[in-house]
């Protein structure tokens, strides 16, 4: 069971995050309406502020795809 008052930090939290990253937030709306799918590869590179770069991919799976559903229907209540 979800605690509201958590659910309402991290609402918080992620309105100022997307404050913060306009560019980023619009690119995962664009990502959502135009490209994920069960089979999409999604690629992470990092870079620190050493200039150390850490890379990682994933291969979308149903059960992704089910929880990212689950995620933005949660997200319209």
């Amino acid at each position: 069971m979800f605690n509201p008052s958590k659910l309402f930090k991290i609402k918080n939290a992620w309105d100022t995050f997307s404050s913060n990253h306009p560019k980023f937030t619009m690119f995962l709306n664009a990502m959502h309406k135009n490209g994920l799918e069960e089979g999409t590869i999604i690629e992470i590179n990092v870079t620190s502020a050493s200039g150390k770069t850490l890379s990682s991919n994933l291969k979308l799976t149903r059960s992704d795809m089910d929880l990212f559903r689950e995620l933005s229907e949660l997200s319209k209540k």
